[in-house]
């Protein structure tokens, strides 16, 4: 029995291996840059738009306290059918608005065809190609945040 039984548990909104998918994507993302990838997946974006969301999810898990300030916020509301990408300054000045903008079209376009996995994964490369342009791995990198999705309610 549960303690709090009003409680709601996080949705899992792909199966084990499309998480796996999409973990690896980051992973690989991630292995020539010293920039970092974190994906956030919850249901609903509720009384705020997406990407101050994303903002506030971005601050909350200390993505601004990577070394080079490239981090990089994946937010996706499956039901709500809104994302942002949020970036760190580091990497979103580099990079400009255009960029990011491009990005959220092509994601877009890829949710349009009900490719969501596929969609995530792109993004997640196109986002490590951009931070190994910008970010080269050099021998001193670490992995400063943990590679896996996170799923909010």
């Amino acid at each position: 029995m549960k303690l709090f039984p009003f409680t709601k548990k996080a949705e899992q909104h792909f199966t084990p291996p499309e998480q796996q998918r999409i973990v690896q994507a980051i992973r690989q993302a991630e292995k020539n840059t010293s920039g970092e990838v974190r994906v956030f997946i919850e249901s609903r974006c509720s009384y705020v738009e997406a990407i101050d969301r994303a903002a506030e999810l971005f601050f909350g898990l200390k993505m601004d306290k990577t070394n080079d300030r490239n981090a990089v916020l994946f937010y996706i509301a499956i039901k709500d059918h809104q994302l942002a990408l949020f970036a760190d300054e580091g990497i979103y000045q580099r990079m400009g608005a255009a960029y990011w903008q491009k990005e959220v079209d092509i994601i877009i376009n890829d949710f349009t065809a009900k490719n969501l996995v596929e969609g995530i994964c792109h993004c997640v490369t196109d986002i490590g190609n951009a931070l190994q342009e910008q970010f080269p791995f050099e021998s001193d990198d670490k992995n400063e945040l943990p590679d896996e999705i996170i799923f909010g309610k």
